[in-house]
Formats: structure tokens, C-alpha cells, sequence
């Protein structure tokens, strides 16, 4: 009876956290599982962010980047959103989509760098902002949109953005989308992709309860 009574308390008492050297030493030397407890153990702990920060660049295991990230997202900054940017330059496509999913978590510092990144020299890194900007719940993200549009050579960046714009446009954007169409009258794909956005904010337009009363931007995903 004693056995079973120990075993019952055991399965109902709550896993006690280790010390904050335990917790370490289990980042760095633990096996993935252990690794990834004391990640998550070091959610909103931000003299921790260094160390995981670090550990993030060695980690082989996706499992456990993940609840590095899941800590890393807890106490946002630009260091966190810097090394999550630099993840988007690496050859590995899961390590840069867990970048971009990570980026998107972040609305409040990403606000001050979507610019920037939206107008990287690299056309594979503005692909991927746009891909962040899926999901950033930002009401500044037809504007940025916009912005990479006019300004846009590259076709692959630019059907990016067109599909983007058909989730989140309005009839405002219109003449933008229609001078992209014209200026690649050449590329079929480009033609087919701003062709369905204006067919899509037309519509949503004419069909909105709101038409009367002006444009109503399509809403922002949540």
C-alpha cells in the first residue's frame, strides 16, 4: 500500500524546475528532450537570452530549436529579431522557415524593420518578408506591400507580393496592381496574379456591406 500511495503522489505532483546551473548545463549536454525542457524552462528569463541565442546557431535538433525559439519569442528585442533575420540567409529551408514563422510572433519589433527587410538586396530574403508578412497582424502591411511593389523588378518577389495583396488589399491599391500588370504585360504569370487581385478587391468591394460608404480594406488575419 505504501508503493502505490508513493506512486499516485509522484504522477500528481508537478515537475519541480532545476537550478539555474542545471538548467544550463541540461541546454548544452542533455539529450533532445532534456534540451528542450530546460529551453522552455528559460521562457521569460531574459538574462538567458545570450545563451540561447548561442545555442540556437549549434542546436541539430528541430524539436528543440523549437522551444528555444518558443523562449527566444518570449522576451522579444532587436538582438532576437537580428538573429532571426540572419536565419533567413541560411542554406537549410526548415532552420529559414522557422525563422519566418518566428518573425511573424513578433509584430511589435518587427514594425521597425519590415522596411528594411522588405528592400534587402537579396531578392530570396524579400521573399521570405513577404512570407512573414502572411501573418504579421499589422495593419501596416498593404502599405508595405505597396511600397515593394512599386519599386519591384524581381518577378518571383513580385507574384510573392501579389498573392499576398489579394489576401489583405483594397480598392486604394488598385491603380498600383493595375500599373504592375501593365509594366509586365510580357510575363504571363505576373498578368494571371494582378489580373486575380483585382478581380478579388472588386469583388470584395461590390459585395462588401460597407461598398457605399468607401473602400473597406479585406481584414487581417488573426
Amino acid at each position: 500500500m505504501p508503493l502505490i500511495a508513493n506512486s499516485t503522489q509522484t504522477a500528481t505532483t508537478p515537475r519541480r524546475k532545476a537550478g539555474p546551473k542545471t538548467v544550463l548545463k541540461n541546454l548544452h549536454e542533455g539529450t533532445a528532450p532534456t534540451r528542450r525542457r530546460a529551453a522552455l524552462d528559460l521562457i521569460g528569463v531574459p538574462a538567458a537570452r545570450d545563451v540561447l541565442i548561442e545555442r540556437l546557431g549549434q542546436e541539430p535538433q528541430a524539436g528543440v530549436r523549437a522551444g528555444i525559439i518558443d523562449a527566444l519569442i518570449s522576451m522579444p528585442d532587436q538582438s532576437v529579431i537580428d538573429v532571426m533575420i540572419d536565419t533567413l540567409r541560411v542554406e537549410d529551408a526548415q532552420r529559414r522557415n522557422e525563422a519566418v514563422t518566428a518573425l511573424q510572433q513578433m509584430a511589435g519589433p518587427m514594425g521597425t524593420r519590415m522596411e528594411q527587410l522588405l528592400a534587402d538586396p537579396d531578392p530570396d530574403v524579400r521573399i521570405l518578408a513577404v512570407d512573414v508578412l502572411r501573418l504579421l497582424p499589422s495593419e501596416d502591411a498593404p502599405r508595405w506591400l505597396i511600397q515593394l511593389l512599386e519599386r519591384e523588378t524581381h518577378e518571383n518577389v513580385i507574384g510573392t507580393a501579389l498573392d499576398r495583396l489579394a489576401e489583405i488589399g483594397g480598392p486604394e491599391h488598385l491603380a498600383t496592381v493595375r500599373a504592375i500588370r501593365d509594366r509586365f504585360e510580357t510575363v504571363p504569370y505576373i498578368r494571371f496574379a494582378a489580373d486575380l487581385v483585382i478581380t478579388r478587391i472588386e469583388s470584395h468591394a461590390k459585395d462588401s456591406p460597407g461598398a457605399e460608404g468607401g473602400p473597406r480594406r479585406l481584414p487581417l488575419p488573426r
